[in-house]
């Protein structure tokens, strides 16, 4: 940990191809100046990307990065950090990725609570296959595959996590700069599995679910006094609210105990043998293969 890295020093000399406009400009600086507060430095930090438009963050941040196959980021995010815990990992995928092909991983990454975070951008359209309509997208979202909607509900990840017993849930917007920093740096203190799942406008294939849209929709709660994140009966009933989208920290149990601290996964694997690592983490290794 550093308390001199300034957010500047996770990018790296790689310009970025997202169209002008992309709402990932904005999720990704704000994930930037999060590490940088909370004292990492691109040589503690691994980011894991996924595919899709979202999966060349780890092209555009200076750290450690891993650009996985579609779908499959939060396994391998688990995997570095059970191989190093001393490292910040953050795993930063889109809505398609990690709710339609990966969601099977999702629920497990939540319910195991490995001290990971994970950024969706969630922009409700598949972008780089050219506007397909994506596990988010309302089910009356016309494309041109889905002409008269996918007439299917949208999944509701921040319920799916909730279910799945998550202790951090939460929702931001990447155009609230400073409210997008603070909510992914809560994230990064919080100790186990944190969802980020942030609005990311599409300005190429998505007229609905705009900048102007989010910011005329958009319930706050930090601003809401009598909110209390750790009540979970409170956090279901935001989540499922139907009328209202939140922004904000949904949902922090602060007693649950991370994967780490249950089975007391502890040490750089790269420093010892495979004879002598933590029973947690090779039960994990197991379970995966």
């Amino acid at each position: 940990m550093s308390s001199n890295v300034r957010f500047t020093d996770f990018k790296s000399d790689k310009q970025p191809t997202w169209c002008p406009g992309c709402g990932d400009f904005g999720t990704m600086n704000g994930m930037m100046k999060a590490l940088a507060n909370t004292g990492n430095s691109p040589d503690d930090t691994f980011v894991v990307a996924g595919i899709g438009c979202s999966g060349k963050i780890g092209t555009y941040m200076r750290s450690y990065a891993l650009h996985g196959v579609h779908g499959r980021a939060l396994p391998v995010g688990t995997g570095v950090k059970l191989a190093n815990p001393d490292l910040e990992v953050m795993v930063a995928g889109g809505d398609g990725d990690g709710y339609s092909i990966g969601v099977g991983h999702f629920i497990h990454a939540v319910r195991r609570n490995i001290d990971i975070t994970y950024v969706v951008m969630d922009n409700r359209i598949y972008g780089l296959t050219k506007g397909q309509a994506s596990p988010t997208s309302r089910s009356d979202f016309e494309t041109a595959t889905t002409p008269e909607g996918s007439k299917q509900p949208p999944v509701n990840p921040l319920a799916l996590a909730l279910s799945a017993g998550g202790s951090f849930i939460a929702q931001s917007f990447s155009s609230h700069a400073q409210r997008h920093t603070e909510i992914i740096e809560e994230a990064i203190n919080h100790d186990g599995f944190s969802l980020v799942n942030t609005f990311s406008p599409c300005v190429t294939f998505n007229d609905v679910d705009t900048y102007d849209y989010f910011r005329d929709s958009l319930v706050d709660l930090g601003e809401e006094e009598d909110y209390d994140p750790s009540d979970r009966e409170q956090a279901k009933d935001k989540i499922l609210d139907s009328e209202k989208e939140y922004m904000g920290v949904l949902y922090q149990d602060d007693d649950a105990q991370s994967y780490e601290q249950a089975h007391g996964v502890e040490g750089n694997m790269a420093d010892i043998d495979t004879d002598g690592a933590p029973d947690g983490a090779m039960d994990l290794v197991r379970e995966f293969y």
